[in-house]
């Protein structure tokens, strides 16, 4: 072939290949190859893109002529847009996109602004936006910034942003809390330049709903609630516990987070008790409709798991695993319940376990649960124990606990005789009278504590509900830590703009949660996905039961090497008393032999740790050889079949 042909063929193939990506790139099919369809639209997002009543324009400013833009954000950028292109094409001509380049000193750049957007700085002092504007006729919402450590949530953030602007009023969401999930006003901490901040879950939440606040110490629940939350109830008044069931009896949903062990007051306690001060109580229950509705919880029982143990560093430096520390996975979520189905990884401190009696009608859902090899501790055995002597305190039962649930149901009412009555205590009467003399001492009130204590059988009272006017519906869980930032997200400061990279899914829980039971079910199957935390099952398994097999050994070795280490700090103590002080013979045969014990029981403790590691390291550098091997035969294969079949 002459050199004109082939650069001929050269460009033809050139060409067609521009082509065939042009054409490829506007075919509305695609092909995700992902483990978790990360580029493919949920189910949630197209069913809420089929609601739109009148269209939404998208505007989309990203300043792509930035200098010094990291490349992360150009590529994330791209992400975006394409993500944006495919909503587009789903919606079927509800939504119109517009891509703008907010340049300094432009229309566009005013544009940006009035919309809200706040431009973020660059270390090279240069301005930059990247958000999003949602606007349906006279009503607009914002994204105020993408954050590429965000990613996973793209579809979500964009998918909320829609369904949004197209709410003319959010449902009310009651939040009764004893922790300070709620930014309060401390002009103490705002004078040293600290300005509250809410918890994390609660900007979340405020996405969707109107969030009402009500007082743990209120006797009544505020007018027109759509959902309520009730997280960490400590010491609630019988009359708002009435309040509380007469809601759910009525069919509107409820959320409840108690906790066996708050780490929040735990804290609070440790400060307390510098001071000499009282310490708090750590946990919280609904006895009084726990019981009524047959739901089993013990505010007194910590729930530990070796399988699903937290990695956490000790004092000493080193690290182990912390079994009522729990790392949960996929395995340990229902895949079939809307509030859990797309997540991945929660975190959960010192959780407590729930049950349903047998013999209750209710139907119980388990969301989240530990494995088989969990078992229970009391909460006490926490307070100053290590994280290797908690592991092995705790005995497997043999059955997975339950830690989240969703209970629904026709509920029988806690209170069978009615509301709660305020007792009259009256100035008692003279001898011979019926009534206290007009002007006399005015009956004085006084609340009762339970609902063993409600008003006589000559009281005249109005009952409220008995029983569940509809399906009920409630979702329990039993641990309130997850709900933190702590344990949640890592705020940081990015540009000038304050952002928070989650650390797990659980935001994702409150949120799903929350909106599950609130009547907004398309978000749901969003949240969670493509998150690249891949977590190794079978090394997890494996750790587990290495731990298992030489721990009393590992405690032996560690419990004789700090016999030894102790006796030979005494010696060298008594040999250093003095300078002029010469060691005998003995006491240095006796320092020279106890160095030895401690040669050996180091060694002893190394070759322990090496036998735990050793069927895990063989996996790795099997797997390792694997991927390094696979490849090349793959090639050297499929060139001698080419070979072969050139030569026939």
């Amino acid at each position: 072939m002459k050199l004109g042909s082939k650069s001929i063929a050269i460009a033809l193939l050139f060409a067609g290949l521009v082509l065939a990506n042009y054409l490829a790139s506007s075919l509305p099919l695609r092909l995700d190859a992902t483990a978790d369809k990360i580029y493919t639209l949920s189910d949630g997002t197209r069913a809420l893109l089929g609601k739109i009543e009148e269209p939404i324009t998208l505007d989309f400013y990203f300043s792509k002529e930035a200098k010094g833009l990291p490349v992360s954000y150009k590529n994330y950028a791209a992400r975006v847009q394409e993500m944006l292109r495919q909503y587009v094409r789903a919606s079927k001509g509800r939504l119109v996109l517009q891509v703008i380049d907010p340049r300094p000193d432009t229309p566009e750049e005013e544009r940006a602004t009035a919309a809200g957007l706040q431009p973020q700085l660059l270390q090279t002092g240069e301005q930059f936006s990247f958000g999003l504007v949602a606007i349906q006729a006279d009503k607009q919402t914002i994204l105020a910034s993408f954050n590429p450590q965000r990613e996973s949530f793209l579809e979500y953030d964009l998918s909320q942003l829609i369904y949004s602007v197209q709410q003319v009023n959010k449902k009310k969401l009651g939040l009764l809390s004893s922790l300070p999930l709620r930014a309060t006003m401390d002009p103490a901490a705002m004078q040293r330049g600290r300005m509250p901040q809410s918890q994390y879950v609660i900007t979340e939440w405020e996405k969707s709903f109107d969030v009402v606040t009500v007082e743990p110490g209120a006797s009544d629940l505020p007018a027109n609630l759509d959902v309520l939350a009730v997280i960490h109830p400590q010491n609630l008044s019988p009359k708002l516990q009435y309040a509380i069931d007469q809601f759910i009896l009525s069919g509107k949903p409820v959320f409840i987070a108690v906790d066996p062990s708050s780490q929040h007051f735990k804290r609070q306690g440790n400060q307390m008790s510098m001071y000499g001060g009282p310490q708090p109580n750590v946990s919280s229950d609904l006895p009084i409709l726990f019981a009524a509705y047959g739901i089993e919880y013990k505010p007194d029982a910590i729930v530990g798991d070796p399988l699903n143990a937290t990695k956490v560093q000790t004092g000493a430096g080193g690290i182990a695993s912390y079994p009522v520390w729990l790392s949960l996975d996929r395995s340990d979520l229902n895949p079939k319940a809307l509030p859990t189905a797309q997540l991945s990884s929660l975190l959960f401190i010192e959780a407590g376990s729930i049950a349903l009696k047998k013999d209750s009608t209710l139907t119980f859902t388990d969301l989240i649960h530990t494995t088989d090899q969990a078992g229970e501790l009391p909460a006490m055995a926490l307070q100053f124990a290590q994280p290797d002597e908690i592991a092995r305190q705790l005995k497997p039962s043999g059955k997975a606990k339950t830690l989240a649930a969703m209970i629904s149901g026709k509920f029988k009412t806690a209170f069978p005789n009615g509301a709660p009555k305020e007792t009259e205590t009256t100035k008692k009467p003279e001898a011979g009278s019926q009534k206290p003399e007009a002007g006399g001492q005015k009956p004085v009130r006084q609340a009762q504590g339970g609902p063993e204590d409600l008003q006589s059988k000559n009281d005249v009272t109005q009952l409220g509900l008995k029983e569940s006017k509809t399906t009920s519906s409630i979702i329990v869980v039993a641990d309130t830590d997850w709900l933190l930032d702590d344990f949640s997200v890592r705020r940081f400061n990015f540009l000038g703009v304050q952002a928070a990279e989650p650390l797990n899914d659980n935001l994702n829980l409150g949120a799903n949660s929350l909106e599950y039971l609130g009547g907004s079910q398309d978000l749901v199957s969003i949240r969670g996905k493509g998150n690249s935390l891949r977590p190794f099952t079978v090394v997890k398994r494996m750790e587990a039961e290495a731990q298992k097999k030489y721990q009393d050994q590992l405690a032996g070795v560690e419990n004789k090497l700090k016999d030894v280490q102790s006796k030979l700090g005494e010696l060298k103590g008594k040999k250093g008393e003095t300078r002029s002080l010469v060691a005998s013979p003995e006491v240095r045969k006796a320092v020279e032999d106890y160095q030895k014990q401690e040669a050996e029981a180091r060694r002893e403790r190394r070759e322990i740790r090496r036998a735990l590691r050793e069927d895990i390291d063989f996996l790795e550098n099997s797997l390792l050889i694997i991927n390094l091997a696979i490849p090349p035969i793959f090639v050297g294969v499929f060139g001698l079949w080419f070979l072969r079949r050139r030569r026939t």
